[in-house]
């Protein structure tokens, strides 16, 4: 299992994060710096904390509400204002954090695909390392991208797959 390290500040943020989104029975997957703290081995000390989460419509609604009522600052405007991108932004402590809605197949995908990693005495999902790499190619992260490829056991082979099925074959690396 991967492990997944954080500044005291990020900690507390992806504990409340976790918790929440667990009482809410989601199938969840981390991406972002969390993510890259468990494949690459960074701290999570700074940017957003970004999950994806397989919900409707409905439980968008449901998990601002109780992230209101369990310390994160929700606004309705800003809510309201990402409608389009299907996220739901908050803060907790200052932290920006991006509850990602699971709305396509791809991103459906990598919530089922996601792979354990060990948080503060407790399992969450992160995504796997050739989903990881795809979201950072697409966001442009070479480094990252570079570091993740040159995992031992990456599948370059899934994340062509991948990349040929989503219209970016022109971005599939060499075996």
């Amino acid at each position: 299992m991967h492990a997944i390290r954080a500044n005291e500040r990020y900690t507390t943020a992806v504990d409340a994060l976790a918790e929440l989104l667990s009482k809410l029975k989601l199938q969840t997957a981390f991406v972002g710096d969390v993510a890259r703290s468990a494949w690459l081995g960074a701290t999570v000390d700074r940017g957003s904390i970004d999950v994806l989460a397989l919900m409707t419509p409905e439980q968008k609604n449901h998990v601002a509400m109780m992230a209101n009522n369990r310390g994160f600052d929700v606004d309705r405007d800003e809510i309201e204002q990402s409608e389009e991108l299907d996220l739901i932004p908050m803060k907790f402590d200052g932290i920006r954090i991006h509850v990602l809605v699971a709305s396509n197949a791809l991103y459906g995908r990598m919530v089922a695909g996601s792979v354990a990693a060990e948080w503060n005495e407790r399992e969450v999902r992160v995504a796997t390392a050739e989903d990881f790499a795809l979201l950072s190619m697409i966001a442009e992260e070479p480094a990252t991208t570079d570091a993740l490829v040159a995992l031992p056991g990456f599948d370059r082979a899934a994340l062509n797959r991948k990349l040929v099925s989503i219209g970016l074959g022109d971005l599939v690396i060499g075996e």
